[in-house]
């Protein structure tokens, strides 16, 4: 194989520091490859860098790096989205092939949305998470990124499959590619007014191209989807107090107070949410409100079957505009994270550019398991467009 890739800094790579991009890890070494990065450097890919990405995967912007942030080649002022930025810039600024990132609310859909490229996150279960560094373990899904679908798609039938050390990993078996022309369904909730007006138009430019060439389009309802951020961010945080418990100094690297600020903030908002008197009120009610949102997807795929959605509801900010405000950076993934939520696969793609020359992508989201015939779908959009051909100007 002999392919330059990256992968992302919460991927064990084994005599190959493992940070998690922050300072609590300096200097860790672990001493075996995540399943997912065996795999591919069984098949000859040769690692040419680690990549850096919000500390621990906490983050949509790869600000929050302590070493500093990731800046987007399209445009070195604004961010290259996140948390797995790094692993998108590197691959929009031709240093790798491909990259293997990780994605628990968007973290590569919306960095590949951001650098116009490619990203699958997985159906939860198709890939092994053993070797991860843990964020939220009914959520993290380790996926591919790379300049066309065709390469994502090679990359993804390397890394998935049953793995003995990871439980909640399975032997699938995918959807066979259907090429008769499907039905695409637009969840009307993602095309609100919140999201920006350029966007809208572009994923909604690309749903004429899809019927153009003998796809249905058809709108439909995600009817809870004002939620989804609300119940994330409960059970996220919840999950990653729980995680980042084995972080005691004495095990791993150093004294909590080394933690950066987005590391102890999602800590204290998960363990208020798990302690007594307030778990029944939190962490339970939202458990139950996540069955609703699969529900919602389940009921919509019983009528189509693929999603098309934006996925961000902006094209790429500027540096330093969103990261002292929380809430807003929260925000970020109300397109993506209900994906996470349900456990489903999505394909982010590029589908265009906004008047200032940033790119903007669309999401197909498909059932579980389905990521064959998604990939398939996304490959004949890009052979009847050329987004995906253009490169940032890096001189």
């Amino acid at each position: 194989m002999g392919i330059p890739v990256t992968v992302k800094d919460v991927l064990s790579t084994k005599d190959l520091q493992t940070t998690a991009s922050d300072k609590i890890l300096e200097g860790y070494l672990p001493i075996y490859d995540a399943s997912v990065v065996e795999k591919i450097k069984e098949a000859g890919a040769i690692i040419v860098a680690k990549t850096n990405c919000d500390p621990f995967a906490f983050g949509a912007s790869t600000e929050n790096s302590a070493f500093g942030p990731t800046k987007n080649p399209w445009d070195l002022e604004r961010v290259p989205g996140g948390s797995s930025g790094g692993s998108a810039a590197s691959i929009a600024a031709d240093e790798a092939i491909f990259s293997l990132g990780t994605d628990t609310g968007g973290s590569i859909r919306q960095p590949a949305s951001f650098c116009n490229i490619v990203g699958l996150k997985p159906s939860y279960g198709s890939d092994s998470r053993f070797g991860l560094m843990a964020m939220a373990s009914s959520f993290d899904c380790p996926g591919p990124m790379s300049k066309t679908v065709e390469d994502c798609e090679e990359i993804y039938r390397l890394i998935r499959g049953k793995d003995f050390s990871d439980a909640t990993s399975i032997a699938v078996i995918h959807q066979k590619e259907n090429h008769d022309k499907l039905k695409i369904g637009l969840p009307k909730e993602y095309f609100s007014s919140g999201v920006n007006l350029e966007v809208r138009e572009a994923v909604q430019k690309a749903a004429q191209e899809f019927e153009k060439n003998g796809f249905s389009i058809e709108e439909i309802s995600l009817p809870h989807t004002d939620y989804v951020v609300a119940i994330y961010y409960i059970l996220v945080p919840s999950e990653i107090s729980s995680n980042m418990a084995r972080y005691d100094g004495i095990r791993f690297g150093k004294e909590r107070k080394c933690f950066s600020d987005e590391v102890k903030r999602r800590i204290m908002i998960g363990t208020y949410a798990l302690s007594a008197g307030y778990y029944d009120a939190f962490y339970l009610k939202a458990s139950k409100a996540r069955s609703l949102i699969m529900s919602d997807f389940q009921e919509a795929f019983k009528k189509v079957d693929f999603l098309l959605a934006p996925v961000s509801p902006n094209p790429p900010f500027k540096l330093g505009e969103k990261s002292k405000d929380p809430l807003q950076m929260y925000l970020e993934d109300i397109l993506t994270a209900g994906i996470n939520l349900a456990g489903i696969p999505s394909l982010a793609l590029p589908c265009g550019f906004s008047k200032e020359k940033l790119p903007i992508g669309m999401q197909l989201i498909g059932p579980l398991f389905s990521e064959e015939r998604l990939l398939a779908t996304g490959k004949i959009y890009q052979n009847f467009t050329d987004w995906h051909k253009r490169k940032p100007n890096l001189n």
